[in-house]
């Protein structure tokens, strides 16, 4: 989930942006900006329960795993809420059937704009309302795409609906609807919107007709669509502003496809699991692939050099080639997106196992260390404070040292199903849970 709308706009949000400034006021889009999941800010909490540290909680309607986003003093969620009693999402990794059916009840989908400061509830919007045209996965919601937001206006997503702008006083700008797509087995959809240059990047991958679409984000228009031969996948594209050019960069179980502003083909990549769901993302001029679905031996990790065309994928047994700096058969998780903090690229895996790379090279600097016996995760790893963080399903953050040797520094629990990855803003944290969105702050008085 990436936003970058104006020129002055670019550096903040881009792939080789480290993290936010001391103080920062913006979270514009899924895992911050750059899609890195870090923080510079000084003054972040790593203590907190239900009580402690909790500058406000804030009941949430309905149901949603977006992730917050954060713009001045306003943080903007989605959800779906339902007219009749509904399916409480779950967690864990497979519980035998695993979509819940499309409901014959009426639905809202809303978004909400809460003040930073009070958490009360500024305004709440309406943006569609009918039946559900698919089901979902039992982990997944109706509302589960992060919105995407330049300061100016918030767009939404939520996949077999449409997409959606609104100013920043919830007022509707624009509607672009989207034909309903049936995805693998029912699970639903996920990937949130990015922007860049004035329009609004959406990947649609189902098992009819997938496609990338390029939207005004002045008027909805269309400006171009790309079809894509790619079945099912849940990642959220990449806007990656290299020394070399701006490309968006897609994974996928078939193929990694990396386009450029007018939706051509630059490069492509294969050798990735059967279902793709981590975010790409960049650092030190590399930009990181993941694909780690637990049922396949093969679970790759790709490190990627500027200025790639045409196939740049792997001959057997070479982990290496000029466009691919390096790559691990093994490495990548399922849920979670990895995350490079300082030197190191860390990788957190769905069972609660984590390791350790030099994000340069690939180096191993530690294998698989258990965080915690019978913690499962969903949510992406964020970082500050030289510590990283992991949030289970259960509610229960760790607290890891950063560096080459791994230890658990601590635990925080909410006590509460989460799925949500976490935002960072106003030296606080901002946790959504299933049924309440957490501000959390040092030295609150509360």
């Amino acid at each position: 989930m990436n936003r970058l709308v104006w020129p002055s706009m670019i550096v903040l949000l881009t792939l080789g942006h480290s993290g936010t400034t001391e103080g920062d006021e913006r979270w514009p889009q899924f895992r911050g900006p750059g899609a890195r999941g870090i923080s510079q800010e000084t003054a972040l909490p790593t203590r907190w329960s239900e009580t402690e540290n909790i500058a406000w909680s804030t009941n949430i309607p309905g149901l949603g795993w977006s992730s917050p986003i954060i713009w001045g003093d306003s943080v903007y969620l989605t959800s779906v809420v339902s007219s009749d009693s509904i399916e409480e999402p779950l967690g864990g990794l497979y519980r035998g059937q695993e979509t819940w059916l499309p409901s014959t009840a009426e639905h809202r989908w809303i978004v909400t704009a809460i003040n930073v400061e009070t958490g009360a509830i500024r305004w709440e919007r309406e943006v569609h309302r009918g039946s559900p045209a698919q089901g979902h996965h039992l982990k997944n919601t109706l509302a589960s795409e992060t919105p995407v937001t330049d300061g100016h206006s918030i767009y939404v997503y939520f996949g077999n609906v449409g997409i959606f702008a609104l100013d920043t006083e919830g007022n509707l700008l624009w509607t672009h609807e989207l034909d309903s797509s049936i995805t693998r087995l029912e699970w639903g959809t996920a990937a949130s919107p990015v922007l860049a240059n004035n329009r609004l990047f959406v990947v649609n991958d189902n098992e009819a007709q997938s496609y990338l679409v390029a939207l005004s984000t002045e008027t909805g228009a269309e400006l171009w669509r790309a079809h894509r031969d790619e079945g099912t996948n849940w990642s959220t594209p990449f806007i990656w502003e290299n020394p070399l050019r701006t490309e968006i960069v897609t994974t996928g179980s078939d193929r990694v496809r990396s386009y450029n502003l007018d939706g051509e083909l630059l490069w492509e990549l294969t050798g990735m699991s059967s279902i793709t769901i981590p975010t790409p993302f960049a650092a030190f001029d590399l930009l990181y692939l993941s694909s780690g679905y637990l049922g396949d031996q093969n679970r790759p990790v790709f490190a990627i050099r500027p200025g790639a065309t045409g196939d740049i994928s792997l001959d057997a047994p070479k982990t290496s080639n000029r466009f691919i700096a390096w790559s691990h058969p093994q490495a990548a998780p399922y849920n979670p997106s990895p995350l490079v903090y300082g030197d190191y690229y860390y990788t957190l895996f769905d069972r609660g196992f984590f390791t350790c790379h030099n994000a340069r090279t690939g180096e191993e600097i530690y294998s698989r260390q258990r965080i915690d016996v019978g913690a499962a995760f969903t949510s992406s790893p964020w970082a500050y404070d030289d510590k990283i963080f992991v949030l289970s399903e259960e509610g229960d953050t760790f607290i890891l040292r950063a560096g080459q040797t791994f230890e658990v520094l601590g635990r925080n629990s909410l006590n509460e199903l989460t799925l949500a990855t976490p935002a960072i803003a106003h030296d606080s944290l901002f946790i959504r849970t299933r049924s309440k969105l957490y501000r959390i702050s040092e030295d609150t008085g509360q």
